[in-house]
């Protein structure tokens, strides 16, 4: 059993599309290095542009990932295209029902 984890982040002016392509890479990579598990990924976006992703880490793996010179090379390019925003600063997570846009 792993550790389910929800991550926003808020895309840099203009760098909406690389933010895009990090998530598409994100999970997939992780797998690949053994830290996530195969359990479907999600993302999405709220109607301010921020991405949501949701995806569960193997069990360990979070502390493994803060060591991991790939992983710690793909948090860097995360920095440079978005910020991280804490979930409860969405306006959807004071509605019974958040509702976001799927993203394929």
């Amino acid at each position: 059993m792993g550790d389910m984890v929800i991550v926003a982040y808020r895309p840099k002016p203009a760098r909406d599309p690389d933010l895009l392509d990090l998530v598409r890479d994100h999970v997939p990579r992780l797998r690949t290095l053994g830290l996530a598990t195969d359990r479907p990924a999600l993302a999405m976006r709220n109607a301010h542009g921020v991405i949501i992703e949701v995806f569960e880490w193997r069990d360990g793996a979070i502390d493994s990932a803060h060591a991991h010179p790939e992983v710690l090379a793909l948090w860097e390019r995360f920095a440079g295209v978005c910020d991280y925003v804490p979930l409860h600063e969405l306006p959807e997570t004071s509605e019974m029902f958040a509702r976001f846009e799927p993203i394929e």
